[in-house]
């Protein structure tokens, strides 16, 4: 928590405070770009239980916020998805409920909750852009985590429309950074690969990637996101969500983020590819004009740079990292 000089007007909650994306923005806020009138209250799940509503509702009645960026979520990899869909519908719907209705039940002024780019039909045209969410099934990889997460921008309207109330949502594209889950079985693709690299590199082994590694993704590094969520926070007015991502043009394949991994940690094994294993979705690419709209000078971390701090990180921190 960071005691603001000043009166304070935002008291901000942050759900899912000790995730990747929370510790982003706790950097992000400590390193100069919290403002004097703010009140930072960073959460987890020690903090409370989301998917039980008793437990929200005092979460909410102790630190009173006027603004809540909503970040918690059962999350996983590929794989962790195939296995439990319905885990991850059940429990990231009580999960946003309970935070949404608690936040309208103690007049918060505005939720901002991310949402996420596999959320959008599988069979669509590309790129993606905000008004396309509701247009079709999502990938049958991931459709309970991706249909909880499309009821956040139902709610958010419903809540406008009935109560007047500014809830919204941002779409990220694949995050990565530090403090991110590194487990290998059940993490993302960025952070499972570096911590395959690491593992790769002590034993002096392959380093086997799973699947071909030809499909495509835009990756935003935590910090250049967390810096956006600040932006939507303070300046975004509307209820229709936005995406946050770099442009079609910084999409790059599986195998390429690898390479940027090995040359980051400067791994100079062989390269394999286990096509026995799902590539998931091929490509979801996602069109970041709506940002560009509002934020024609926005600067990204360039990706190999940003590849190169996580894993410098995530070497650092070997022994405390999640995986």
């Amino acid at each position: 928590m960071t005691e603001a000089a000043g009166p304070v007007v935002k008291r901000i909650l942050v759900t899912g405070g000790t995730g990747l994306v929370g510790r982003a923005i706790e950097k992000v806020v400590a390193d100069g770009e919290g403002r004097p009138d703010e009140e930072w209250i960073f959460v987890s799940s020690k903090d409370a239980d989301l998917m039980n509503a008793v437990e929200t509702k005092a979460l909410f009645e102790q630190h009173k916020p006027t603004h809540v960026i909503h970040l918690a979520a059962m999350v996983g990899g590929l794989f962790k998805n195939i296995r439990y869909n319905l885990d991850f519908w059940r429990r990231n719907v009580h999960i946003n409920d309970n935070v949404l209705h608690s936040a309208y039940e103690t007049g918060v002024q505005k939720v901002v909750s991310c949402l996420s780019t596999c959320i959008f039909p599988d069979k669509t045209t590309y790129p993606i852009d905000e008004s396309m969410v509701h247009n079709g099934p999502p990938h049958s990889s991931n459709f309970g985590y991706s249909y909880a997460k499309r009821m956040i921008d139902v709610q958010n309207r419903g809540y406008f429309e009935q109560h007047g109330c500014r809830f919204t949502a941002v779409i990220p594209t694949n995050v990565f950074g530090p403090h991110d889950n590194f487990n290998i079985e059940d993490g993302h693709v960025l952070p499972g690969l570096i911590h395959k690299v690491y593992l790769a590199k002590q034993t002096g082994s392959a380093l086997t990637i799973w699947g071909t590694g030809n499909p495509r993704r835009q990756f935003i590094y935590s910090l250049d996101l967390a810096r956006l969520f600040l932006w939507v926070l303070r300046e975004y007015d509307e209820v229709e969500p936005i995406i946050l991502s770099v442009g079609e043009e910084e999409e790059v394949s599986i195998r390429e983020a690898a390479e940027a991994i090995m040359e980051a940690m400067d791994f100079k094994g062989e390269l394999v590819f286990d096509t026995t294993k799902a590539d998931g979705q091929f490509k979801k690419t996602a069109s970041n004009a709506k940002l560009r709209h509002y934020l024609p000078s926005f600067q990204f971390t360039p990706f190999k740079q940003a590849v190169k701090e996580t894993c410098a990180w995530f070497s650092a921190n070997y022994a405390n990292a999640r995986k």
